[in-house]
């Protein structure tokens, strides 16, 4: 059994940056598993730009970004086992592996998982219609213009209206197909202005409150029925494709038995990223899809600064207190709080997400005090930022409060 002090379970920016961080703060071995054959995570399917500015001080192409996040890693003197399928972990600190080389087995003092997120397939949105070629997620459409060269269709319709669907759109149109549509079941659109001016800006039609009621095709996708305003309209096209609604990569914690977020349905965390074993702690876009590859290293730094200072002490056995929260608030990042635990922590703020659209109060309460409070209009899917009290881990309460106005 290979030991080592620190196991980094993905190897994207949060897992690399986390072996960084720990390698500057004098961490001995510090290994990197990865099921791909290089690492960097998603950014090695994406074919553009920015990547790497506030990291590395330049910008890079997703592919030239994940090679500069190997080579750091390896410089670091991290060890990078890629080709490394973690299909078990232990409460001891064990994991299980499969690999070309067979079943394997690594143990850790921590172990930190960083396997980030993936978009929901067809199946899992309970989508109507045929089932002919042509229905893609953004990391399939990535993966077959990075990685073989070939654009899969050249007049898709496309779902959704976050930052990979923007994503997805610029490949297409930067590798010679001309999206029909882009359509949005919400509103308003999820990414931000200016961002969410791309498609029109581009030609792209843009229709919110649409959704997709049927999908046409019998070898291939011939075209796709969408409702808007109770109306019903076909669009000809030779693919559909399916962007954001990301969920985290969580069948290990799942499988092993430790507690969940529900909001997210990834590893439920506290202050310093870690899980309800002490032993383990995550970072990155499993604990709240989606955010950018910047926003993910950053976070794997920090918390692998966190997990460095824990390194010298005993793993804290303190039970968490859960952060507790009013609908429609969908989420809380993190959603534990310990006693006694590494006086820098990972978070020093929560990450919110809404479900839906709202207007109205969202404030913190603390043991029945009142320590945050803001107004305005609240939107699904879009990152809310709230200072953490520097006595929150010794709270009895903490509960966020939202109260709707019309």
């Amino acid at each position: 059994m290979t030991k080592s002090d620190v196991i980094i379970v993905g190897g994207g920016p949060a897992g690399v940056a986390a072996a960084l961080s720990l390698r500057r703060a004098g961490a001995g071995r510090v290994t990197i598993l990865d099921r791909e054959p290089s690492l960097g995570g998603a950014t090695r399917h994406c074919v553009h730009s920015p990547f790497g500015m506030l990291e590395f001080g330049r910008i890079y192409l997703g592919g030239a970004y994940g090679r500069r996040l190997e080579h750091e890693a390896r410089k670091a003197g991290v060890s990078v086992l890629t080709g490394h399928s973690v299909v078990g972990l232990g409460e001891d600190g064990v994991v299980s592996t499969t690999s070309p080389a067979g079943l394997g087995s690594f143990s850790a003092e921590r172990i930190l998982l960083a396997t980030g997120a993936r978009e929901e397939p067809r199946s899992a949105r309970m989508l109507p219609g045929d089932r002919p070629v042509g229905v893609l997620t953004t990391g399939s459409l990535q993966s077959y213009v990075a990685f073989h060269g070939l654009m899969p269709f050249r007049r898709p319709v496309i779902v959704g209206s976050e930052l990979v669907s923007l994503s997805a759109a610029l490949t297409c149109l930067s590798h010679g197909a001309r999206p029909v549509a882009l359509v949005e079941p919400g509103p308003e659109p999820l990414a931000r202005a200016p961002l969410a001016w791309f498609p029109r800006l581009s030609g792209i039609p843009f229709h919110l409150g649409t959704r997709i009621v049927d999908i046409l095709g019998k070898d291939r996708v011939e075209s796709v029925k969408i409702e808007r305003n109770g109306v019903v309209q076909t669009l000809a096209c030779d693919g559909l494709l399916l962007s954001g609604q990301f969920t985290p990569e969580a069948a290990l914690i799942w499988q092993a038995g430790q507690r969940l977020n529900l909001g997210s349905g990834g590893p439920a965390v506290d202050q310093n990223g870690r899980c309800e074993n002490p032993l383990y702690f995550a970072a990155g876009n499993i604990l709240r899809p989606v955010e950018t590859g910047g926003w993910s290293f950053r976070e794997g730094r920090a918390i692998g600064r966190a997990i460095a200072e824990d390194l010298r002490r005993s793993p804290s056995d303190a039970a968490p207190l859960e952060v507790t929260h009013d609908d429609p608030i969908k989420l809380v990042v993190p959603n534990l709080l310990r006693r006694g635990t590494a006086p820098t922590p990972g978070f020093d703020r929560f990450q919110l997400r809404f479900l839906r659209h709202c207007q109205g109060v969202l404030s913190l309460d603390m043991d029945g005090r009142e320590v945050f409070r803001a107004s305005g209009k609240w939107h699904p899917e879009r990152r809310v930022l709230v200072p953490m009290p520097a006595d929150a881990a010794d709270a009895d309460r903490l509960h966020f409060t939202f109260g709707e106005r019309g």
